[in-house]
């Protein structure tokens, strides 16, 4: 009876050392943007090897960060996906949690469209409207100092612009799509205006508050509305007056809805974005474990998948649902780190 037990004891923790040491299915989570391509790609994975089809969750770039970067068991994500870079601080945390080979995988470009029920007439708006319209403070009418965002509707920024509120339907803090928009607008339009510049100079604490001066108002003109670009699609086709912000790619996909709004009198369409004239466009990645190949032997064969001319080539299955492809040789590149496990460090990120 003892040795039936014992034997029956070493079974069942053989067992479970099974399951905490492989695992067949991948586990991917992150971006919302990045989410339909990785969705795809994981659908054709299990569709055409004996794997079972990746689980992809979309829980925004930020939250995806730090699921992925909390250790090396087999309980965290596989894979990350991304709408912007890395950052140099979350490697580090990465590294400090012990996840220490990892792999970068650039995928292609995706713009930020912003966008409106197709139902009413659109509109042009410069970069440093917009930035105006959503910002948490704005310069003064002299110039001299910042105040608490005045801008009710349009027509208060520029005549020009419609006489409608500013209802702005966009991502959470946690989204890399709110993390490019902050940098590539309202970075980009403050950075270059002397109020904030000596601001910051002046005032340490005023440089940290403002985040380099990217604050987006809070007073409901700007609207969070989670990780999921469809549901602003939806509240689009419910409020003619609002406009949204999100991955070009669901511009693509609901263009029988909503219509892009064009920023410095450029369209968001596949060519302005690859061509680099679009003005709010970056790049999307996603990030493997490496730590992890051994133990879920598919991992290796769904990043080879992913990177492959079939999925991200110029007449590549993505790009039938918006990716934006990247040239030959960047593709080429790019999915040469990916087959050599080219381990990403901080000095990377920073150039």
């Amino acid at each position: 009876m003892t040795f039936k037990k014992t034997s029956m004891a070493l079974i069942a923790s053989a067992l479970l050392a099974t399951t905490l040491t492989a695992r067949e299915q991948i586990k991917i989570v992150g971006s919302s943007t990045v989410y339909p391509f990785s969705s795809s790609v994981a659908e054709e994975f299990g569709a055409t090897t004996k794997f079972p089809t990746p689980v992809v969750e979309s829980t925004g770039t930020g939250g995806g960060m730090k699921l992925f970067c909390a250790g090396v068991d087999l309980n965290t994500p596989d894979i990350t996906n991304a709408s912007r870079r890395m950052k140099d601080k979350e490697l580090q945390t990465c590294f400090d949690n012990g996840v220490t080979d990892i792999t970068e995988a650039l995928i292609g470009f995706d713009g930020i469209a912003i966008a409106q029920s197709a139902k009413v007439a659109g509109f042009n708006v410069t970069k440093a409207q917009l930035a105006l319209a959503v910002a948490e403070e704005v310069p003064s009418a002299d110039g001299k100092s910042l105040i608490k965002n005045p801008y009710k509707k349009w027509s208060d920024i520029d005549a020009s612009l419609p006489n409608r509120e500013i209802t702005v339907y966009g991502p959470p803090k946690s989204s890399g799509t709110r993390d490019s928009f902050e940098e590539l607008v309202l970075q980009a339009v403050f950075e270059k205006m002397p109020v904030y510049t000596d601001l910051f100079k002046a005032d340490e604490k005023a440089n940290k508050k403002y985040k380099a001066y990217s604050v987006i108002r809070t007073d409901g003109a700007y609207v969070e509305s989670g990780e999921n670009d469809n549901l602003i699609v939806q509240k689009l086709t419910k409020n003619d007056a609002a406009i949204g912000i999100f991955g070009y790619s669901f511009l693509e996909e609901n263009k029988d809805k909503v219509m892009g709004i064009t920023i410095d009198g450029i369209a968001p369409t596949a060519d302005t974005i690859s061509q680099g004239k679009y003005p709010v466009a970056r790049s999307m990645y996603f990030y493997i474990k490496n730590a992890h190949n051994k133990d879920v032997p598919s991992l290796k064969e769904y990043t080879n998948l992913f990177m492959s001319e079939k999925m991200i080539g110029k007449d590549g299955i993505l790009r039938e649902i918006g990716l934006i492809t990247l040239d030959e040789k960047t593709r080429d590149a790019a999915r040469t780190k990916v087959m050599n496990n080219e381990k990403l460090t901080i000095d990377q990120l920073k150039h």
